[in-house]
């Protein structure tokens, strides 16, 4: 949506037009790297969420 209405080219119009041009091996790297960055970020979370709330423990 931000990438719409700003036009700023983003990693959505990226996918958009690898799907398009059937680019399927940038379309990969694309959702592979979607992935890793999500499964970081909620490891981060999590562990930030440890340090931020005392009464939680991770045994």
């Amino acid at each position: 949506m931000t990438e719409t209405i700003f036009s700023w080219p983003g990693m959505g119009r990226l996918v958009y037009d690898a799907i398009m041009a059937r680019d399927y091996p940038l379309v990969q790297g694309c959702i592979l790297l979607s992935a890793v960055v999500f499964v970081f970020v909620n490891l981060f979370v999590d562990i930030l969420y440890a340090f931020i709330d005392p009464r939680i423990r991770y045994e």
